[in-house]
């Protein structure tokens, strides 16, 4: 382990039990790949800066081993991401879930398969399902479950899988794998911000990680109009003193209205963790067709705002989480007020 293996004298056994546990998961996981013919790796529907970042860094490791591989997302990958490697090859044609030759399905950054989107594609499906994540509320859905809910990132999880396999990291996949670690933490400043996930993005720039590329196209890439709504969902903030709960919202209009995609709408959630005095900050916005996301966070130690989303059929972390729910805005917001409030 190099320069960290002075360090596991002062760590408890049972943590040394889990990571002896997830080394024997990355090597089974690694031999399994090996003998893999066709794969298609899965990143959730929706996929932000982790699970495109973890997507493609995956896609990058097996071409340099050439292996048949095939990313599959449910939904159209954001623009703002095409910068990583790979992005652009991303596949929603279910199809591929149809070649008897698939093997190996990869899973990544997902609690279950439905908040993934392929639930129904995989159902019975003869491959060997990998599932590497990172969120709490995972179902332990695969055949291989790869689950660390200590990490910041499933790319940090994935670091630490290319680590103990000694497999090299070369500059795209170190540029996919940091950002998102960078995402994830909210440009390492959130709570998931931790010494393991800023040791691993420290190696990664060595490894020729291009965080500046990262930083500009996920976090300086604002326009005029995508601020202005930014200003409009701000202005509609509302807090109420029986439950806590800070919200706001965005409806499908309010894109038309500014003319930006909905892709804009990302970054408002994590925004609103810079409110005082708020235990719980929500936002909720519709999509196209006519569901309502919704997006928890939370900075306070004492609140899980994971187990509300997962009343929701959503999932996530303690401090940060998401769900969906069917319309409209105003029906929802009361049933998590009710929820609150112990209705």
């Amino acid at each position: 382990m190099g320069q960290y293996a002075d360090l596991t004298s002062s760590v408890p056994s049972t943590i040394l039990s889990c990571s002896l546990t997830m080394d024997t998961t990355a090597t089974k996981i690694y031999q399994h790949l090996l003998g893999a013919h066709k794969i298609v790796i899965a990143p959730h529907q929706n996929p932000d800066g982790d699970a495109i970042g973890a997507a493609t860094a995956f896609q990058e490791y097996l071409a340099n081993y050439g292996k048949d591989a095939q990313i599959f997302c449910a939904t159209p990958v954001n623009p703002s991401l095409h910068f990583l490697p790979h992005a652009t090859e991303v596949t929603d044609d279910a199809a591929v879930f149809n070649n008897k030759a698939v093997d190996t399905i990869v899973v990544l950054d997902s609690g279950d398969l439905r908040y993934n989107g392929i639930a129904n594609l995989v159902a019975g499906h003869p491959a060997t399902l990998i599932n590497i994540d990172h969120h709490p509320t995972n179902e332990r859905y695969g055949h291989i479950n790869f689950v660390m809910p200590t990490a910041a990132s499933t790319t940090e999880i994935l670091f630490h899988y290319f680590r103990r396999n000694r497999i090299h990291i070369n500059h795209k996949m170190a540029t996919s794998l940091l950002t998102g670690l960078s995402t994830d933490t909210g440009n390492f400043t959130n709570a998931a911000t931790s010494v393991s996930a800023l040791a691993a993005s420290a190696e990664l720039l060595s490894s020729g990680g291009n965080f500046n590329l990262v930083t500009h196209e996920t976090l300086a890439n604002k326009s005029i109009s995508a601020l202005r709504l930014w200003g409009l969902v701000s202005s509609r903030l509302e807090r109420d003193t029986a439950t806590g709960l800070t919200s706001t919202y965005m409806t499908q209009e309010d894109l038309k209205r500014f003319m930006v995609p909905d892709s804009e709408a990302e970054g408002i959630s994590n925004f609103l963790n810079n409110l005082e005095n708020t235990p719980i900050a929500l936002v909720l916005r519709e999509l196209p067709d006519g569901q309502i996301k919704g997006s928890f966070r939370t900075t306070h130690d004492d609140i899980d705002v994971s187990s509300l989303a997962k009343q929701l059929g959503g999932g996530g972390h303690k401090k940060a989480a998401g769900f969906t729910q069917p319309g409209p805005i105003e029906a929802v917001l009361q049933k998590i007020r009710a929820m609150l409030s112990g209705g």
